[in-house]
């Protein structure tokens, strides 16, 4: 079982979504010292002031897994069950890039399928709904 995670009223956020060539998805192990910890959820962060969610997600990517990403476009929209705004990106994953973990922030990296994911017991909640949708195919990602 997780920390709470305390209402964060108006506070805006990206999520990053990076298949690779193979279809599986960057997932990130959340750091023992951060909220929610050791919970698997995509990488991404809270939007910096005059920053766009674009920015946000290469900014994110960067400091979680020190990859430079390219966002392609939003996917979904939604507002977490601690009141966060969250905009969930489809990013292209660089093909030779090879990610390492910013252990102030990553416990570990993986690769998983959609369904892989969906199926680890610590996932962040806000990452369920959006597979679940992902899964009964009403967001793709291609």
């Amino acid at each position: 079982m997780t920390d709470p995670i305390p209402d964060q009223g108006g506070r805006r956020g990206a999520v990053a979504i990076c298949p690779r060539g193979d279809g599986r998805l960057l997932v990130i192990r959340r750091a023992p010292g951060v909220l929610a910890p050791l919970t698997y959820c995509f990488p991404g962060g809270g939007l910096e002031p005059g920053e766009s969610e674009a920015e946000a997600v290469v900014r994110e990517v960067r400091e979680e897994v020190g990859v430079t990403v390219c966002p392609l476009r939003r996917l979904w929209r939604c507002r977490t069950a601690w009141n966060v705004e969250l905009a969930w990106w489809l990013a292209r994953w660089p093909d030779a890039a090879e990610p390492a973990p910013n252990p102030q922030e990553v416990a570990s990296i993986h690769w998983f399928t959609a369904a892989e994911m969906a199926a680890q017991p610590a996932l962040l909640p806000s990452n369920r709904e959006f597979l679940d949708l992902v899964l009964a195919g009403r967001i793709r990602l291609v």
